[in-house]
């Protein structure tokens, strides 16, 4: 016997595209999309502020599976008490106004968010800015969009026969629409367009989704025409207000498959920020002169390495601009040095920015999947991977290391760019360092003066410190040869605690995050003393 579900008040009322279920097909397919596309986005909006590590991913799914789930309930709820689908497109179209305004409306809640935490947190920062973000920012309409399955299935289960069916072609349809929500925008629709008008695309799918409904039932003209009015000024504004707005200095900003990208220039340099709006990941130096950063201290490598007088071989993992490379072929001249950056946009920058030579070759590669099919063997290799508490687990850990030393001619150095300085027994500098002890048979560590980079040497040559000192006095360069006397001087052992980060276990991102939480604390220090002063005006001036 066919098992009607009495349905008097939704088919009495209901409007004639509702009675068509593939309609009701496309809002889970749709919504499914959106949800996911969402997501993405909000990852590519919160790096250049928070990072993109695991960290703040995790805060961004976990927050939106809170959203999800008290939308499933709600919606569920709703349905029961009141099954009208006016309610729920209703919601749609709330939903999307709110997608298309986080472009614009998001990054100013991000700056007033951080700048409240800046004088309530005493730790973990990061964490708390982040997670507020995102359950200021993106839970809302991520709530309402969590109220559509529930809803669909109020309005598409006609019969208790094939309920199950009926059910599990909506669960399909929201699979297939997520599957899609989270190709497009990666690699298609934030590449080409940017993160700002991914969201605004798919908001208008959901408009238009919400309206037609709406145009179909003959009625909600107002609810209509406003949604429409919003988005059209959400358009025009969000394309407008760029990641670092309070900035004249930019100029290139953009973003990749990888990454936010951000060039400055200026009279006598320029700079390119990564994923992240305060720091510098590449530097070019018009004059040619030293950058005064890392770079420069990380030029001990080549003077270290027992190399030979004709060439010496020099790869780079994190190739970035090739700051690097450059300055170790002007300053040496008999360099042969090569790269591997995974971004090739980054790559496409450094031609057109950053003066990078076509001779110098770059590899578009993840470092250490380079290392697993290069045969080839170097004098030194600096590993430049590493950024902020975004530093990839696979490029840290002793199976790591071991590639790059089996990489490196006999008496070979590589140095690491270890970008947070900390002298925590337990922090992840500490950690990286006993690592690489585990594999070579002599390290030495420099803090960068005026940053936060440490450099660490590392060879199995008992000779690296003699020939930096030995060649260091040969040089002609009386800038450089400064340098690198200060940075022998400087030099210490390291002496391994014998903490192993293996492929395994790395647990870089917690660990990464105890150091830049004190960090940004040293930094906050002032900012605090202005509020406590000053209150508000004297943090806003």
């Amino acid at each position: 016997m066919n098992k009607k579900i009495d349905t008097a008040q939704k088919t009495n009322n209901t409007p004639g595209i509702l009675k068509n279920k593939w309609y009701l097909y496309m809002t889970e397919f749709f919504a499914g999309m959106s949800v996911m596309a969402v997501e993405l986005g909000a990852s590519r909006l919160l790096a250049p502020y928070f990072s993109s590590s695991q960290i703040v991913w995790t805060i961004i799914i976990g927050t939106i599976m809170i959203a999800m789930a008290l939308g499933n309930i709600y919606g569920g709820k709703s349905a029961d008490k009141n099954p009208d689908p006016a309610k729920l497109y209703g919601r749609i179209l709330i939903s999307a106004v709110w997608i298309a305004a986080i472009p614009f409306l998001g990054k100013f809640a991000i700056i007033a968010i951080s700048a409240l935490l800046v004088v309530t947190v005493s730790t973990n920062f990061l964490i708390w800015a982040a997670f507020a973000t995102c359950m200021i920012v993106f839970v809302f309409p991520l709530f309402l969009l969590g109220t559509v399955t529930p809803s669909l299935v109020k309005y598409t289960v006609d019969s208790l026969d094939d309920n199950g069916k009926t059910v599990g072609t909506l669960g399909a349809f929201n699979t297939i629409g997520s599957i899609i929500g989270t190709f497009v925008p990666t690699f298609i629709s934030i590449p080409a367009v940017g993160t700002s008008v991914t969201f605004l695309i798919f908001s208008g799918i959901l408009l238009v989704l919400g309206m037609l409904y709406f145009i179909f039932a003959k009625t909600g003209k107002v609810k209509t025409i406003v949604s429409a009015v919003l988005f059209i000024v959400c358009c025009v504004l969000a394309p407008s207000l760029g990641f670092a707005f309070w900035d004249k200095n930019i100029a290139f900003e953009g973003e990749s498959v990888y990454n936010y990208l951000q060039v400055k220039d200026y009279e006598s340099r320029t700079e390119l920020s990564t994923n992240v709006l305060f720091g510098v990941q590449s530097v070019y130096m018009k004059s040619g002169e030293l950058t005064g950063m890392y770079y420069d201290y990380a030029m001990a490598a080549p003077l270290m390495a027992e190399c030979s007088d004709e060439q010496t071989d020099i790869l780079v993992l994190g190739m970035g601009t090739g700051t690097y490379a450059k300055q170790c072929i002007a300053y040496f001249g008999n360099v042969c040095a090569e790269g591997v950056e995974i971004d090739e946009k980054i790559t496409d920058l450094a031609h057109e920015y950053f003066d990078l030579p076509e001779n110098i070759s770059v590899t578009t590669y993840d470092g250490r999947a380079f290392l697993n099919v290069c045969e080839k063997k170097y004098d030194v290799i600096m590993v430049d991977a590493y950024q902020d508490i975004t530093i990839p687990f696979q490029m840290s850990s002793k199976e790591f290391f071991t590639l790059v030393h089996d990489h490196l001619k006999d008496g070979g150095v590589m140095v690491v760019n270890m970008n947070m300085r900390s002298d925590r027994p337990d922090g992840i500098n500490s950690w990286l360092a006993d690592t690489i002890s585990d594999v070579f048979g002599n390290v030495f560590t420099v803090d960068v003066s005026g940053s936060t980079n440490r450099e660490l040497f590392a060879s199995d040559s008992p000779d690296m410190t003699a020939n930096l000192t030995s060649r260091t006095s040969a040089l002609d360069n009386e800038v450089l040869k400064s340098l690198m006397e200060r940075v022998g001087s400087e030099l210490v052992i390291y002496n391994s605690g014998g903490r192993i980060l293996t492929d395994d276990k790395a647990p870089v991102e917690l660990l990464g995050m105890q150091v830049i939480d004190d960090i940004i604390q040293e930094e906050l220090v002032y900012y605090k003393e202005r509020f406590k002063e000053d209150g508000i005006s004297g943090l806003i001036g």
